[in-house]
């Protein structure tokens, strides 16, 4: 299938943005059935609003517990209750 440049216009800011045919090439290759409907800049506004690595964002509180299977103590982001397991990270990867 041979595509060709589409002009769609973005839903944000209503401004027209080029699809273009290696952008439908992608598209096509990852399987997406959907066009873009934001220009690249409204996506990159919208990407910076969700926050970033550099963001200062809440640390997840993590609880100390003993493997058991090879006994080591883990930190995990849970709670242990006493009626499940818990497993390091080395021996969660055997058991799944």
């Amino acid at each position: 299938m041979a595509f060709q440049d589409k002009t769609l216009k973005c839903k944000d800011c209503g401004c027209d943005f080029i699809f273009t045919v290696g952008e439908q090439d992608f598209y096509a290759e990852k399987g997406f059935e959907n066009e873009p409907v934001r220009c690249r800049d409204c996506r990159e506004t919208r990407k910076r609003g969700r926050g970033d690595s550099n963001s200062a964002a809440p640390q997840r509180e993590m609880h100390e517990a003993v493997c058991a299977q090879c006994g080591i103590t883990t930190q995990v982001p849970f709670k242990p209750r006493n009626d499940r397991p818990i497993y390091c990270r080395d021996c969660f990867k055997e058991h799944n």
